[in-house]
């Protein structure tokens, strides 16, 4: 019999058109719902120009919505993107002071010319995600595994080439995964099937598979403050 989590998406980072997406965060919200999501992290882009408002319309979404769904809460945050490294552990700080409940920081992407070092001062200066990574290292995997900063398999195209390789160093490290769909457009938004196929496609086992979910369970319950999963 499947475990219940199977049918129970976490996803911690999503973007709505308050950034690079295509929806506002109450259509996104729906139509997370229709595929399975129990909680959904809203993470537009941010940087020292736009922190406080992409903050403050994920915050002024995430009650309302999670109010009007039973068993569905959206996450308040951002994504830090591009940001200089040396300037990442202050933006996590402030993001956390304007209300975010998940920090993810936009990693070192194999497709995209991220600043090196980005890695190493999200995961030092204690973002709660490192988002699509890329060719992560293996001090940088351990590190991660001491400070509590999940790593992220990404579903999205591009991102994902390097999944296979950042499974294998989190696995080595004993360092969190996360599966999250970076979704900018209704067709990214994840579905369980999708999830799995994301996971298994980077080389886990269905059981490590499913101590993702459930450790997902617990980081997004924990985000909002609740006491169990799901409760």
């Amino acid at each position: 019999m499947a475990d219940p989590s199977d049918f129970r998406v976490c996803d911690f980072h999503t973007h709505t058109y308050h950034s690079d997406g295509e929806l506002g965060p109450a259509e996104l919200a729906q139509r997370a719902r229709r595929n399975g999501y129990a909680y959904l992290g809203i993470t537009d882009h941010s940087d020292q120009s736009n922190l406080a408002n992409t903050v403050a319309a994920a915050v002024a979404a995430a009650g309302p919505l999670s109010r009007a769904y039973p068993g569905f809460r959206v996450i308040p945050g951002t994504e830090l993107t591009h940001v200089p490294p040396s300037q990442i552990p202050s933006l996590i700080a402030q993001a956390r002071t304007l209300g975010a409940r998940v920090v993810v920081v936009h990693g070192e992407s194999p497709v995209e010319p991220v600043e090196p070092g980005t890695n190493r001062a999200a995961i030092e200066g204690g973002c709660d995600i490192l988002a699509h990574p890329g060719f992560l290292t293996e001090e940088e995997a351990l590190l991660a595994a001491a400070g509590g900063v999940r790593l992220e398999l990404s579903a999205r195209g591009g991102h994902s080439l390097a999944n296979g390789h950042v499974a294998r160093l989190a696995l080595r490290a004993g360092a969190c995964l996360v599966v999250d769909s970076d979704a900018h457009a209704p067709g990214d938004l994840l579905t369980p099937d999708f999830r799995r196929k994301t996971a298994l496609g980077a080389g886990l086992s269905e059981e490590e598979y499913a101590r993702i979910l459930r450790e997902s369970l617990e980081l997004a319950s924990r985000l909002c403050g609740e006491g169990a999963a799901g409760a």
